[in-house]
């Protein structure tokens, strides 16, 4: 190699600019390679921001129960002159805590307009001082599950009352009770 190509390239690695460049070129070509070794989707990001979100359906009738489905959950229909689900909600917890000095049949009296005739049938001869409330604290929350199908939970002075809402015809009952303490 020539003196003067010698000296001035002895005089670049001396310098921190030329230093930088070396470490630039060398960080270029790692990259490049690396992207010529990289599959298609080394690029593409984990997770898609504009993705609908999966929702998870709870199907008795499906063999492990449990059914993903890629739309989001209906929103609750009423037909009209009928109640909206939330007042049917609040009306059947209402109804379903009013348990003091009262028959099992006066208290189911109270439920059974509220309720499918399955729950009805359920909750016959059901003794009123099993249950575990004395008063509705909070409106009803609800979470659509489908096409005619909400959930229900509602604030009690014990815990969480669950109800489930159906509405075959538009019109809306409660179908299933659940209590939670915790």
């Amino acid at each position: 190699m020539p003196p003067m190509l010698e000296r001035g390239l002895t005089g670049l690695f001396r310098s921190r600019w030329g230093v930088a460049v070396v470490i630039a070129l060398l960080v270029l070509a790692v990259v490049g390679i690396g992207r010529l070794f990289a599959d298609d989707d080394s690029e593409r990001p984990l997770l898609d921001p504009v993705a609908p979100a999966t929702t998870v359906s709870v199907d008795p009738s499906h063999e492990d129960g449990v059914v993903l489905d890629d739309d989001p959950p209906a929103t609750p229909k009423t037909s009209p002159g009928t109640a909206q689900p939330e007042a049917v909600a609040y009306a059947f917890a209402s109804a379903w805590v009013d348990h003091e000095s009262v028959s099992a049949k006066a208290w189911h009296d109270g439920i059974m307009p509220n309720s499918t005739k399955n729950l009805s049938d359920e909750l016959d001869g059901v003794d009123p001082a099993d249950v575990p409330a004395d008063r509705v604290v909070g409106q009803p929350k609800l979470t659509p599950v489908g096409d005619g199908l909400v959930n229900a939970t509602v604030t009690v002075d014990s815990g969480t009352l669950t109800l489930q809402l159906v509405a075959p015809d538009g019109r809306w009952l409660v179908d299933g009770v659940d209590w939670d303490g915790s």
